[in-house]
């Protein structure tokens, strides 16, 4: 568990770190710092890594936030699960039923879900590399939430599970706005490949995102951008990027009511499913 630095030594913790590491940005704004995982979040505000951290546990979540209001900022250190291997069952930062968590700068690598929510909401994700997660890079399921500005690459090959596998999945009305998304390859037989999907998400908008290098496993089927149940969804100038391969959709709404516009597809069997769409550019080769 995590045990909090006094700010007063803020600045032995910086001498200690100056000639090792240039990843720290600053910790003024710092409560305390979390400093070994699993870790358990119960004070609001910010805190932060100042270095490095792994696990090899196969279950739970690394860091769990048990309170509202927190913001966790890695100052670009690893939140690293490898260890435990392509069958984990561990998510790297987890809360349920919270309010307004903030998790920004942060290496997220090697865990079933790099960052997953359920209820509360008021969550942003921001600024953060989630590499290598082997389910889902991304899994906010909380209202009024945005993801923004994220590198999520090489999702995928869980043994633990059968299921699709995806970049950036949210729900419940979130906006998931200028993210990257670089390789999903679901470790199921015959599973889909998601590059961001969304459900019940008719309140939010998927804006200015990257995505590319889709893999479904077998007859599964690769899904650029990927909207169900989500009504009015709003999914706007989006490079969205597929290698051809059988019933691959580049974008996908669950009705006309769902607009695209002003995207850029290329690769995909079908460009655009039942969306209300204008102003796009599509190629299927």
């Amino acid at each position: 568990m995590f045990r909090i630095i006094p700010l007063s030594l803020a600045a032995m913790v910086l001498g200690g770190l100056s000639g090792t590491s240039s990843a720290a940005e600053s910790y003024d704004n710092c409560t305390g710092f979390i400093n070994s995982v699993p870790a358990t979040i119960v004070t609001q505000g910010t805190w932060c890594l100042n270095k490095d951290l792994g696990t090899g546990m196969a279950s739970g979540a690394a860091i769990t936030v048990n309170t509202n209001n927190v913001t966790i900022d890695c100052n670009d250190f690893k939140l690293g699960g490898l260890a435990a291997g392509t069958g984990t069952l561990t998510i790297g930062i987890q809360a349920n039923s919270r309010y307004n968590l903030t998790v920004r700068q942060c290496n997220i690598r090697g865990f079933n879900r790099g960052v997953a929510t359920t209820n509360g909401g008021g969550h942003r994700i921001e600024n953060n590399r989630f590499d290598s997660n082997t389910l889902r890079g991304i899994d906010i399921q909380s209202p009024g939430s945005v993801i923004r500005g994220n590198l999520v690459i090489d999702t995928g090959g869980s043994t633990s599970s059968a299921a699709a596998a995806y970049g950036i999945n949210a729900a419940d009305g979130v906006d998931i706005i200028d993210n990257t998304v670089i390789g999903v390859a679901p470790g199921g037989t015959n599973a889909n490949a998601f590059g961001i999907g969304s459900n019940f998400n008719g309140d939010g908008s998927i804006n200015s995102n990257r995505v590319r290098g889709l893999a479904a496993n077998g007859t599964g089927l690769a899904f650029g951008i990927y909207n169900t149940n989500s009504g009015r969804i709003v999914v706007r100038d989006n490079d969205v990027q597929g290698t051809g391969s059988t019933g691959s959709i580049g974008i996908r709404c669950i009705t006309d009511q769902g607009t695209a516009r002003g995207n850029i597809i290329s690769g995909f069997n079908t460009s655009i499913q039942n969306c209300l769409s204008s102003n796009n550019t599509m190629n299927t080769n």
